[in-house]
């Protein structure tokens, strides 16, 4: 959220250079890695299941699954996430194993553990949708398919990652491993996300870094969300002022023939940060 510029013309400017040199490497590429990597085989994969591509279709395999015993089998059209995983594989990672040189292998390794970790949040949020058959609405058997989570959940879950990614060794060795010595034991999962460079201050404006900062950005102030002027103003506090807003209102349909309005007014509390 701090990301966010308060004008367009600093959207588009920012959008060009979100992979410059100082975000390499940050929580943030982080995520924006793993959460390119899920939108690819969720897309991807909803493509498969709708019939727009040849290459692939439903989930054939769980077709003559089932337990009849227990009054359920497997039908319908369950999403086949294994192509939009190979799909994204191969757009994503093949361009970066390409890269060679040892300066940039850590961070190579890096990129293509976050890549993974966003596959792997799709497939582990699958779940299982049922539709009932019977007489009178009971519940006799039913029908199962495996569907998607909807993007906004797996996006929550990335963002969870996100909160609690972890920072690891820029000097890659055998394999990726944890900076703090004390906590190299600990494995590192695959749906972790992992950085090695801590991120810039995004709460002060540095145009050599592409940050706009968050001066002058509007706030709520009753929000404990990252909209909200706690977080947005960095501790800065916030300043208020009333903005009038002129509009139609009560408007009717006069016979004939024309519509008549009054002019209403209200006054807005606007809060930005310091």
């Amino acid at each position: 959220h701090f990301l966010q510029p308060s004008q367009e013309g600093n959207q588009r400017e920012l959008g060009s250079n979100i992979f410059m040199p100082c975000f390499v490497g940050t929580k943030e590429t982080a995520f924006i890695y793993a959460v390119t990597s899920a939108g690819l085989v969720h897309s991807v994969t909803r493509s498969c299941s709708a019939g727009n591509m040849t290459e692939c279709s439903c989930d054939m395999s769980l077709r003559h699954g089932g337990s009849a015993s227990e009054g359920w089998h497997w039908g319908g059209c369950s999403d086949d996430i294994h192509y939009g995983m190979s799909f994204s594989r191969k757009f994503l990672d093949v361009p970066l194993k390409n890269i060679t040189g040892k300066s940039g292998s850590g961070l190579v390794a890096m990129n293509l553990h976050n890549n993974e970790a966003g596959r792997q949040a799709v497939a582990k949020l699958m779940s299982v949708d049922c539709r009932c058959h019977g007489v009178s609405g009971s519940c006799a058997v039913k029908t199962c398919w495996k569907t998607m989570s909807s993007f906004e959940k797996i996006g929550r879950f990335l963002k969870d990652r996100y909160e609690n990614s972890i920072q690891i060794s820029d000097r890659l060795k055998k394999k990726l491993r944890r900076k703090e010595k004390s906590q190299r034991k600990i494995p590192i999962g695959k749906e972790d996300l992992l950085y090695v460079n801590k991120s810039p201050n995004y709460c002060v404006e540095d145009l050599k870094l592409g940050i706009p900062g968050t001066q002058g950005r509007e706030c709520n102030r009753t929000s404990q969300g990252p909209d909200g002027c706690n977080l947005l103003c960095c501790g800065r506090g916030y300043n208020t002022h009333v903005v009038r807003h002129v509009e139609r209102c009560e408007c009717k349909f006069v016979w004939c023939c024309y519509v008549r309005c009054r002019r209403c007014e209200t006054m807005t509390d606007v809060h930005t940060c310091k």
